[in-house]
């Protein structure tokens, strides 16, 4: 079995850092497809036909299945089943909760889904963390600093020691990742503290939400990890790669999205 670790050193050394966002809307999906009878799989498995090639890895958020009850959560096990094997799969859950609670949580993405990664939040302190860390061969994104305006809200508040509660949790982080199977979720939205914090995540792979639709810099991520010498991140895209076209062509045209980001990516990085 290949590491969640090992599959994204992979990637990244063949210079792949696009993560493929399958967050699947069907109000958005071509109209040919809305009348079958499970349009989600059938479209998940023409994306990922067209864009394993070039993908660094798959984020599927658990939302965009769980609305859809016990029906979706078959849909989600048969995209994650489609995937192939070499590729790191995300199960953008955003767990996090106290004890036996957050074991099952682990169980549930780790053992039943059989995922490689899953988003945790932390707010809940390091005991509704540990659970996952138990599983040595997956990795953790960690939400430090989300790319939506409400992270104002708290993961931007000052504290009394003029430090930020978010970068008192990627400080946590650090502590907590003894067996080397931590990561953070960092918004792309928010180039200006990827930039002013990078200090504090040196050792952790990131995991970067928020480009194309909700306006994150592709150029301005690759370049601020290019000056630092750092090469274990990902830039997750969703929509912007999903529903480049609303015609037949929809695969195909997601496909040529993925490369032409995956081209600028890598004349950034060569250059």
């Amino acid at each position: 079995m290949i590491s969640a670790q090992e599959k994204l050193s992979a990637s990244n050394k063949d210079l792949k850092f696009v993560c493929v966002g399958l967050d699947p809307d069907i109000n958005k999906f071509p109209s040919h497809l809305r009348s079958i009878s499970n349009p989600i799989l059938e479209f998940n498995s023409h994306i990922i036909e067209a864009t394993q090639e070039f993908a660094a890895a798959y984020k599927l958020n658990f939302a965009f299945y769980e609305r859809e009850g016990i029906s979706g959560f078959e849909t989600l096990k048969k995209t994650i089943e489609l995937i192939p094997d070499d590729i790191l799969v995300i199960a953008d859950a955003k767990r996090g909760d106290i004890g036996n609670s957050s074991r099952m949580y682990a169980k549930s993405v780790y053992e039943f889904f059989n995922c490689d990664a899953v988003t945790v939040n932390p707010y809940m302190g390091e005991d509704s963390i540990s659970p996952f860390l138990e599983y040595h061969e997956k990795l953790n994104f960690i939400l430090v600093l989300t790319s939506n305006p409400g992270a104002n809200d708290f993961e931007k508040l000052k504290l009394e020691d003029g430090s930020f509660v978010f970068q008192k949790v990627c400080r946590k982080v650090e502590m907590i990742n003894k067996n080397k199977n931590c990561g953070i979720v960092f918004g792309a939205t928010r180039l200006n503290e990827l930039e002013d914090n990078f200090e504090l995540f040196k050792t952790l792979p990131v995991l970067l939400p928020g480009v194309g639709a909700q306006g994150g810099d592709m150029n301005g991520i690759v370049n601020v990890f290019k000056k630092n010498k750092k090469s274990d991140f990902l830039i997750n895209v969703s929509r912007s790669i999903l529903y480049k076209s609303a015609k037949k062509d929809f695969a195909e045209a997601a496909g040529n999205e993925l490369k032409s980001m995956n081209d600028i990516i890598q004349k950034l990085f060569n250059s």
